[in-house]
């Protein structure tokens, strides 16, 4: 059938001039989040996606069968602190997760916290939480409507009384008490006019760190670090095994480097009183050195310096030159070394990645020695749980078939082994039906890309499989196995095959898997993705009029990009808050920090990369014949409080494509945005909304591909 879209006003006197290319910019309007004219184009075209996604033929199967399988209990892994452990849980269905405490592991759990108290829809979420050393304290930030800013506020830890202690204007930010619980290190952006409630679009730099008193106003609070000249850094705190340093990681984008000074807090005299005289330990951006234990001056760090997949230097910091740092675990020969914690004073507890797939494994502290490797299946390191000065660590492992099993063991024990401390169940999903396999296919360069399959066993290739394509490929972050139930009800119900590919971009093989697909790299991640397509296709899993792409961020760019390029190869795109112009996104909220990824269109060469795949830039103009002669069916998705990848990104380029394909009388799918209110980029989203958004996805994949439901 064919569409009628809302008539969108084009304005062709806007034109930009970028190093002497004009650039047509005919929607710009739509950067305004309250002009009357872009809260009219937001309505019309909910108006016409909500009732398109209302009557999808499997929605109601689809929301009833995802509300029952979504109602099972998730936990975290317990945290212990003095003698008490807390942990997150949520009973099923409850928007946001509860946090509890105990005495012990096998007592009684009473509620610490529950956000669900704030807000009666669930858009009230709990962002951020720092318990004191000794459990005087809790300091917790909040998050209305799924905005990136947050709200400090206090309570005490033992009768749960609030404190008056409110802190403002903080995003982006570390939360660390020192040791005698005195306050907390925040960070805070300047005031700026207008709202900063999620809805605006105003840049964010000059992030300032700050030390804030208990008992005191937020006005009151000391100045500890700044950097004027440079109004893109960022610096977060940790605080040392111990408390006696303050840790600055300072960074300027997104890249894996930072600037790491220190500060020996216990050479203060009169305390935290004004910037804080900061020693220089790394001065430039180089590499990332991420803080993992010391004893005494000796910092153990994870770092990539010369260590493209991570290693464990030491460095003593009463000997600062590079030539005295040493290397306490070196780099594996095909392993990323991506986390490690110190438990029990002697020990690191080491995750490496290998082939996408986790390995934990336990480390003498003092000479990077092996000491055994602990039991886990395929899959995902989720969550760990340890501190230096305990003996007892949890862990937790999921898989795209596993909800969750946290081990727990205590090396004070004569023989420690990992018992299972808590294992989740799913009703109504058995692990066994479901089949997940990896495998390895050759991208257009010949390079090995690394993708799993999750389908119900048994299955016959025999290409008439619809197929669930998931990529993200950016921010050198990994795309591992999670347990993710509308991905199993699309598998069961529908008869489909998860697929996931890890890209280059990510970081799952490392610095130069993600350098490999990033700057004027990009086009590597786009090349990928569509070979992971062709792969499915080849294989004789499916057809491309029966393969649903999806994405969400950087990989909802990656889904509009291969749109483009490739609309012939896929039968439905579900592009999630995606970054669709490329040539203005450093100048909105947080969008400066990903030039390290992208580039910028400022400089005229890595303009020239970006001006070529920017989704916004690459779409046909009127009148559209292709080939092919359509585009695949398409739904946007955007969120009104989404101060991440602002709402723009998707409404301007929505307008653009409803104008350029939308208007050609071969365009039979849909061409769809779905904007919701009282959300954001993701994070913290009520399940309620979560679930809704899920169904209406997986139906608009349903009927455009034509699938029926299969009890």
């Amino acid at each position: 059938m064919r569409f009628k879209y809302p008539a969108a006003r084009r304005d062709e006197s806007k034109v930009d001039d970028y190093h002497g290319h004009k650039i047509s910019d005919p929607y710009s309007w739509l950067e305004d989040p309250d002009g009357a004219e872009t809260i009219t184009f937001v309505e019309e075209q909910n108006k016409l996606t909500m009732p398109y996604l209302e009557q999808c033929s499997v929605r109601h199967q689809y929301h009833q069968r995802l509300t029952e399988l979504y109602n099972y209990p998730k936990y975290s892994c317990p945290e212990k602190r003095g003698m008490r452990y807390f942990y997150s849980h949520n009973q099923g269905l409850q928007n946001q997760d509860v946090l509890y405490a105990q005495d012990s592991l096998d007592g009684p759990a009473t509620v610490f916290f529950d956000p669900n108290k704030l807000s009666e829809d669930g858009t009230v979420a709990l962002m951020m939480g720092q318990l004191s050393e000794d459990l005087e304290y809790f300091a917790y930030g909040l998050s209305s409507g799924g905005s990136d800013w947050v709200t400090i506020h206090f309570m005490k830890a033992d009768d749960l009384t609030t404190l008056p202690d409110v802190l403002e204007r903080v995003k982006f930010s570390c939360l660390a008490w020192t040791y005698d619980a005195k306050g907390v290190f925040y960070n805070s952006y300047p005031r700026q006019e207008g709202r900063t409630d999620g809805t605006e679009t105003t840049g964010n730099v000059n992030q300032k760190l700050y030390y804030h008193f208990i008992g005191t106003k937020q006005s009151d609070d000391i100045l500890v670090a700044e950097f004027p000249e440079n109004p893109n850094w960022k610096g977060y705190v940790t605080i040392s095994d111990q408390g006696r340093y303050a840790v600055l990681s300072i960074t300027e984008g997104v890249a894996p480097v930072n600037q790491l000074w220190y500060c020996d807090l216990q050479q203060l005299p009169d305390g935290i009183t004004g910037l804080l005289p900061w020693v220089k330990l790394v001065d430039n951006f180089e590499a990332l050195h991420s803080y993992v234990t010391n004893e005494g001056s000796v910092f153990t760090f994870r770092s990539n310096l010369d260590a493209p997949r991570y290693c464990l230097i030491n460095m003593d910091i009463q000997k600062p030159d590079r030539q005295h740092w040493t290397t306490l675990i070196p780099q594996h020969d095909k392993d990323v070394l991506s986390a490690a914690s110190c438990v029990n004073q002697h020990y690191l507890l080491v995750n490496y990645l290998h082939d996408v797939r986790d390995i934990l494994q336990l480390y003498e502290l003092s000479t990077g020695q092996l000491v055994r490797n602990l039991p886990l299946d395929v899959g995902t390191v989720s969550g760990v749980s340890c501190k230096k000065k305990h003996s007892d660590f949890f862990y937790k492992f999921a898989s795209y078939t596993t909800p969750g099993i946290i081990y727990h063991c205590d090396l004070s024990e004569s023989n420690p082994e990992p018992r299972v401390f808590r294992e989740v169940e799913v009703k109504g999903i058995k692990q066994e039906d479901y089949q997940t396999s990896q495998v390895f296919y050759s991208s257009k360069d010949g390079t090995k890309i690394p993708m799993f399959l999750v389908h119900a066993k048994g299955l016959k290739k025999d290409g008439s499989h619809p197929v669930f394509l998931y990529g993200y490929g950016g921010f050198a972050e990994s795309t591992q196995p999670h347990y993710i139930v509308p991905y199993l009800l699309y598998v069961r119900h529908l008869g489909g095959i998860l697929a996931v590919a890890n890209i280059r971009g990510g970081g799952e093989y490392g610095i130069t898997w993600h350098k490999a697909g990033s700057l004027g790299n990009k086009q590597n991640s786009f090349d990928d993705f569509q070979s992971a397509a062709e792969y499915l296709i080849q294989e004789n899993y499916t057809t491309s009029a029966r393969i649903a792409i999806n994405g969400a961020s950087n990989g909802g760019l990656l889904v509009a990009a291969c749109v483009n390029q490739r609309p012939d190869l896929y039968g439905c795109a579900v592009a999630e808050v995606g970054v669709m112009d490329m040539l203005k996104f450093h100048k909105f909220t947080i969008g400066h920090a990903w030039t390290t990824d992208y580039g910028c269109s400022d400089d005229p060469e890595q303009f020239k990369w970006l001006i070529k795949y920017s989704p916004l830039h690459n779409l046909p103009a009127p009148p559209y014949h292709g080939p092919p002669a359509s585009y695949p069916a398409i739904l946007l998705l955007t969120a009104d409080h989404d101060d991440r990848v602002v709402p723009l990104h998707t409404l301007k380029y929505c307008a653009a494509l409803q104008y350029g394909v939308g208007s050609s009388p071969l365009q039979r799918q849909p061409l769809m945005v779905r904007v919701d209110t009282r959300s954001g980029h993701g994070a913290g989203k009520p399940t309620a909304k979560a679930i809704l958004e899920y169904t209406h996805i997986f139906s608009f994949i349903a009927e455009t591909l034509g699938l029926s439901w299969k009890d």
